[in-house]
């Protein structure tokens, strides 16, 4: 196929059903190899599920890998983008350049957009099903605005691509505590501070609900770094043991249980848990005039709207989108400089 007149840099034209959505909210996308102005083509080499997309598999098939890589393969042959109907999520994928003006061809990229809204087409694929990233050989689709980085050298590519996964977690963790640490605040911790009293903050509280996994870790390491006292939570003492260097305080602890966790207090809560359930628990983990980061797929809006509504809890609720400038080079930083943090990678790529 020759290039094609118009093109939408949000990759309208390639969506087939239902018309006149975007690509992420397409039941189907074109996944033809032909490029038409402004997009790029990769060589796929390996995907990476995000986590509550593959742990929704994993359960519904009792940890059958064959049934997992078969619904897997499905969705991306029916749907031409893999884009789990139940968890509405994807993940990410690492592929070289082969054609197109994003990158030299030959460049190895890592994604940074999700599944949902890739076309992508996988020939063959030697994986197992009992993990989250799957080896294969296929065609992407990057549209003009689509956002990816070359994947860098010193690095394994599993590894690259698991952090790169998650990127967006550590950097508006950061963002979010640099805003606490220079904001001026009543002693109450309310938006406007009591006639006469005013302070900084200069250590603010942040406790992350899923410490041990990808997002966590790295989450873990970003609050730190921008000044925070950090309380990782985590489901059992193996988790603690991978979180000790990385936190403050740890607790053993179910983040879908609201009752243990109300007397955290934190100032800030982010929620990396990959399991439905743990809305009302990051409310109540968070005081008065504080704020909830929800960065799992897992997380159901209206039970985290009306569950701060019913407990009467004043917090500032915030959808992590995994895009911030600069989050992957942060992520990579904190991956090499945090010694907690590889060794929490590689914990789970083993």
């Amino acid at each position: 196929m020759g290039p094609l007149p118009t093109a939408s840099p949000i990759g309208l034209h390639r969506v087939l059903s239902p018309p006149g959505v975007l690509p992420q909210a397409a039941r189907r996308l074109d996944a033809s190899p032909g490029l038409w102005p402004g997009e790029t083509r990769l060589r796929v080499e390996r995907l990476n599920l995000d986590a509550a997309s593959y742990r929704q598999l994993h359960d519904k098939h009792h940890g059958d890998g064959a049934a997992v890589r078969g619904e897997v393969l499905e969705i991306i042959r029916t749907r031409g983008k893999m884009h789990n109907p139940v968890t509405g999520s994807g993940g990410m994928l690492v592929g070289v350049a082969e054609e197109g003006p994003a990158f030299p061809a030959g460049t190895r990229v890592a994604t940074l957009v999700s599944l949902t809204l890739t076309p992508l087409v996988i020939t063959s694929t030697t994986w197992d099903g009992l993990s989250e990233q799957i080896p294969c050989d296929g065609h992407a689709i990057l549209f003009e605005r689509s956002v990816a980085a070359e994947l860098p050298g010193d690095l394994p590519v599993p590894l690259a691509l698991a952090v790169m996964d998650v990127c967006g977690a550590p950097a508006l963790t950061d963002r979010v505590v640099r805003k606490y640490r220079d904001s001026e605040v009543g002693a109450g911790g309310a938006s406007e501070p009591a006639e006469g009293v005013v302070r900084k903050y200069r250590d603010p509280v942040v406790a992350v609900l899923g410490a041990a996994g990808k997002s966590g870790s790295l989450s873990l390491a970003a609050a730190r770094r921008a000044g925070a006292r950090t309380i990782g939570v985590v489901l059992d003492e193996r988790e603690a043991a991978t979180v000790k260097g990385l936190a403050d305080e740890v607790v053993v602890a179910d983040a879908r249980d609201a009752v243990a966790l109300s007397e955290l207090g934190a100032d800030v809560t982010v929620v990396c848990v990959d399991v439905p359930g743990c809305e009302h628990a990051a409310i109540l983990a968070t005081r008065d005039g504080g704020t909830v980061v929800f960065f799992s797929m897992a997380t159901s809006f209206p039970a985290a709207a009306l569950g701060a509504e019913g407990l009467g809890a004043d917090v500032t609720m915030l959808i992590g989108n995994g895009y911030a400038p600069g989050h992957a080079e942060l992520a990579l930083r904190l991956l090499r400089e945090e010694p907690g943090v590889r060794a929490a990678f590689e914990e789970r790529l083993r």
